[in-house]
């Protein structure tokens, strides 16, 4: 029987509507496709317990929790307390999605900080991966992170990356990880593959970011974790790599980060 390559979507988002009706199929479509873990991402804490539910719910599938920067004015702030108690679920694999958007919500950008570094802190309390975003707040990212860096050590990992280069070596600097999403393989994203190409290869995760930036050729589909398949395609010839070889570098690099989501199922 043919062997199917394992992978993992180290970032979706499986509590949105988007996947209310047919979950089951989308999960079952990404096991097909080899992608056998699966990170569903909760944005708003008080969506936790749904998240939650997801995770329980599938063998393949872990959750992170956090409040995203475009959410954090309207959410009230978390505590570190509260994102370490989170933690001790077994399925519990990371802080966030947490970071600095100032590209909608420039506005919030106190706040933003404000709870970047409350999630940092938990990161680094649990031992936990951090997970990023960052979007047209490069300067302010890099400052705060180095600052974080240097008061203690923590993981973490740029979350869609499609920022500048500065922050690129910032964060690989600092031991972090660029995780590559559906952009890297749209075909104006020239400098951005440029960029992460200039990565080591152990320091890459791949990602669709579900139900958004669905890679060619499914542009102007709902994205799903399949489809994290095709990005990785692209991505492996950035590195000279074929698939096969490019899907289990980036595994070592997710079980590296990720240590706590240990499954893997059996596909082939």
């Amino acid at each position: 029987m043919l062997h199917i390559p394992q992978i993992t979507d180290s970032h979706c988002h499986l509590d949105f509507p988007n996947f209310q009706v047919d979950r089951d199929d989308v999960i079952a479509r990404a096991l097909n496709a080899g992608v056998t873990r699966i990170v569903t991402i909760c944005t708003r804490l008080r969506n936790e317990p749904q998240v939650r539910s997801i995770a329980e719910t599938y063998r393949s599938v872990y959750y992170t929790a956090g409040t995203h920067p475009m959410h954090a004015s309207e959410e009230p702030l978390a505590s570190v307390e509260e994102l370490v108690g989170l933690a001790t679920h077994p399925k519990f694999v990371g802080i966030g999605e947490t970071g600095l958007d100032y590209h909608y919500t420039t506005e919030s950008r106190d706040i933003q900080r404000e709870s970047l570094r409350i999630h940092v802190e938990a990161a680094r309390r649990t031992e936990l991966p951090l997970v990023i975003h960052a979007r047209d707040a490069d300067t302010d990212m890099m400052r705060i992170l180095s600052e974080e860096h240097r008061a203690g050590a923590f993981g973490c990992v740029m979350h869609c990356f499609s920022s500048g280069r500065s922050l690129a070596e910032t964060a690989l600097d600092l031991g972090f990880y660029l995780s590559m999403s559906g952009i890297a393989a749209f075909p104006k994203s020239t400098e951005l593959r440029e960029i992460l190409a200039s990565a080591p290869i152990d320091r890459i995760l791949v990602e669709t970011d579900a139900p958004y930036l669905a890679p060619p050729p499914h542009r102007g589909r709902r994205n799903e974790p399949a489809f994290v398949t095709d990005t990785a395609r692209t991505c492996a010839e950035l590195f000279g790599l074929d698939y096969p070889d490019f899907a289990a570098r980036t595994e070592a690099n997710f079980d590296r980060l990720f240590a706590k989501a240990t499954f893997r199922g059996s596909v082939s």
